[in-house]
């Protein structure tokens, strides 16, 4: 009886603890609403489109890097973190986004990016122009090169966006001189984070947010960070690059990187402790094992960090089950809750990645996609929607080569990863480009060609379709917002035939998944409260999501 109270107490607790359970739209500025008719989404976009992700019944928003940059890597090489670029607006702006998100009860986060900077940042022009062993040069990872007249890199590491991971500087005196490490593109040296002085500036660019009232940060590349003090070479160089995924150990999820997060839990808390709303800090966590994972969810460190193995999972009913298993086992058992992600700005949408590889996609990845969604919304935790999802967009796989903007293209030549597919400005209105994207003229041109097909999947279209993508993402947010136990819920996988996935949580709501293409009996009686397709009473069709409600003692 004790145990039930104390438990009782614990989830009333955990109720104010807004993260645990929310629905987060991930917002990529330049792709998302434009104001000025430039062709490039900014923040007076967002602000406008406030209303439409209010309907949509998301609890809050995660906004891609707008802070001064030369748009190298479009944002993630950031010049000076506590401002805007002109491109995206200013900080008068950005407080009128906050004014507007804060009347909606709409909570803000922002993408903060602390493994490495613009080549334009000042700090890394300054120590461009001091002397090797400088303080200045100490703030990155600076490097003399091997052989006798040190033209080689320092170790043999290679880029995630391909080719070396270090590039030589020019001295002062006219020189070739030392190397300095990026594992991006040269454009994005690494901070080197074993210098005090980085973790103190990067208390200061969070303080500067949270004073203008920000709810939280989405952390880039949250394993980074810290690379081995020796820097020594790594028996499979290209292994990053091959993977695009970090996966060099002696460059990622070093042990000190944990003593970064502690320091910052500790700062939200500060400002947590004068309002009591908590400032989340959700990471960007990509390492081998939900176990390795949990240990950057643990009570001292981030709230959260994404779970991608949902997202990297094939279509396929044992390959749902082993992550998610895995996943409420070692991630929810630190404390924090699961947070599920299908989609975001680095992969292939789900309609695509599901279906046949076609410029339009396939049925049957947008039936697949549907039911992903409602299995994603049904799971105990947190959850995060890049935008378009809801829309049910494709990914856009024939983008010509001149209109590719993407690094990796750049770098590598190769069209395999690139991420321009599912940047994509969104299509809002009218039945052809720029699709009410922007507000320039009908000749303006959106910075990435819109597909003339998009206008099948426009916004106003989707809200008069009560069949569409749109109205069952909002539907089930509808549900969630009215169960009792998202975050704190307990999942129980129920006995199905082959090809069949279900589960019971603890408040009677039952999932289940038709991963095959023909029909079964479903495995609760009755019309489901809500599927992703087309459901009689008692059938669950191929392709299918459905979820009911029922009396868990009688499961």
């Amino acid at each position: 009886m004790h145990n039930d109270w104390f438990q009782r107490q614990v989830n009333r607790l955990n109720r104010h603890r807004w993260w645990r359970d929310a629905v987060i739209y991930q917002v990529y500025v330049r792709s998302f609403l434009d104001s000025t008719g430039d062709g490039v989404g900014d923040l007076a976009g967002v602000r406008a489109g406030l209303p439409y992700l209010k309907k949509l019944g998301v609890d809050g928003i995660w906004l891609s890097p707008f802070y001064r940059s030369p748009q190298h890597d479009h944002g993630y090489d950031v010049a000076d973190y506590c401002d805007v670029d002109p491109l995206f607006g200013d900080l008068a702006e950005f407080d009128g986004l906050m004014t507007a998100a804060r009347q909606l009860g709409v909570k803000v986060l922002l993408d903060i990016v602390p493994n490495h900077c613009s080549s334009e940042h000042p700090w890394f022009r300054e120590a461009l122009a001091s002397p090797p062993g400088s303080p200045a040069r100490a703030r990155f990872h600076f490097a003399d090169g091997r052989g006798p007249d040190g033209s080689e890199p320092p170790n043999n590491w290679h880029a995630m966006f391909g080719g070396p991971a270090w590039s030589r500087v020019t001295e002062p005196d006219g020189r070739p001189g030392q190397w300095y490490l990026h594992m991006f593109t040269p454009e994005q040296p690494d901070w080197n984070w074993r210098t005090p002085e980085v973790a103190a500036e990067f208390d200061r660019v969070l303080r500067f947010w949270l004073d203008r009232g920000v709810d939280g940060f989405r952390i880039d590349v949250a394993a980074g960070l810290f690379k081995h003090p020796e820097l020594p070479d790594s028996p499979d160089p290209e292994a990053d690059a091959r993977t695009r995924d970090s996966v060099n150990p002696l460059a990622w999820n070093q042990p000190e990187v944990h003593d970064v997060w502690r320091r910052w839990r500790s700062l939200c808390e500060e400002y947590t402790a004068q309002d009591g709303q908590e400032r989340l800090l959700v990471g960007e966590v990509s390492v081998p094992t939900a176990r390795e994972h949990a240990r950057y969810v643990r009570p001292d460190e981030l709230h959260q960090a994404f779970f991608f193995d949902l997202l990297s999972a094939p279509w396929d009913p044992d390959a749902f089950r082993k992550v998610v298993s895995e996943a409420m086992q070692d991630i929810a058992g630190t404390g924090s809750t699961v947070t599920w992600v299908l989609n975001n700005h680095d992969q292939v949408r789900t309609v695509t990645r599901y279906g046949e590889p076609t410029p339009e996609g396939s049925g049957l990845g947008a039936a697949r996609a549907r039911a992903a969604a409602l299995l994603m919304l049904a799971l105990p935790g947190a959850a995060y929607i890049y935008q378009g999802e809801e829309l049910g967009l494709p990914e856009v796989v024939d983008l010509p080569d001149d209109a590719l903007t993407d690094p990796i293209f750049h770098r590598t030549g190769s069209r395999a990863r690139i991420r321009d597919g599912c940047r994509v400005p969104l299509p809002w209105s009218g039945q052809a480009s720029p699709f009410g994207f922007t507000s320039g003229a009908e000749s303006a041109k959106p910075w990435l060609p819109q597909p003339e097909y998009f206008a099948e999947y426009v916004t106003d279209r989707a809200l008069a379709d009560t069949r569409s993508f749109w109205h069952l993402y909002r539907e089930g947010l509808q549900l969630r917002s009215a169960l009792p136990q998202l975050g704190e819920g307990t999942l129980r996988w129920l006995d199905t035939p082959p090809g069949i996935l279900a589960f019971a949580r603890g408040d009677g709501l039952v999932c289940a998944v038709n991963f095959g293409t023909a029909p079964t009996p479903a495995p609760v009686p009755g019309t489901p409260l809500l599927a992703s397709g087309p459901c009689p009473p008692g059938v669950l069709p191929g392709s299918t999501a459905a979820w009911w409600i029922t009396d868990p003692a009688g499961l």
